[in-house]
């Protein structure tokens, strides 16, 4: 068997690199409806998707790389949120960083709120297990001692 061709390679980084097609076209379809002024359907062709999701690949590596290039100026390794608003003003895209702040606190509470519901239904859980004592093969004691021997009830 021969090894791939430099061709082959590319095309398959470049396809691993590519935006979910159907994200890009919603998020197009999405933004070009609120700013229509009739409310009108518009139509999008391939090739102009095509441009989107490559353009927004492009974006993404070069602000990727510049907020790389901060974090390493920290003498970091991790790249934060912070180094991420601070490439956007750097590559002078400054009117993204209050929405994207936003965004970022958005995520957070509604993260924090799903982990708070998680460890309260774990909690329940919990507690729930430890009112109903269980054998060691796994059954619960309920109307029964310790050895697993019926107890009756008293009434």
């Amino acid at each position: 068997m021969e090894p791939p061709t430099a061709t082959v390679v590319e095309k398959v980084v470049a396809e691993a690199e590519e935006l979910p097609k159907a994200i890009v076209r919603r998020v197009v379809k999405d933004k070009l409806s609120q700013l229509s002024q009739n409310g009108a359907d518009i139509q999008v062709l391939k090739d102009s998707l095509l441009a989107f999701s490559e353009s927004a690949r492009i974006f993404i590596h070069y602000l990727s790389a510049t907020a790389n290039d901060i974090c390493k100026e920290s003498k970091r390794q991790t790249i934060n949120a912070e180094d991420v608003f601070k490439a956007l003003e750097e590559i002078e895209f400054p009117e993204f960083i209050a929405p994207l702040r936003a965004s970022l606190e958005e995520f957070k509470q509604k993260n924090a709120k799903r982990k708070s519901d998680s460890s309260k239904a774990k909690e329940a859980k919990k507690s729930k297990t430890e009112e109903e004592p269980v054998t060691e093969n796994g059954e619960s004691h309920e109307n029964g001692d310790e050895d697993g021997n019926t107890v009756a009830d008293e009434e």
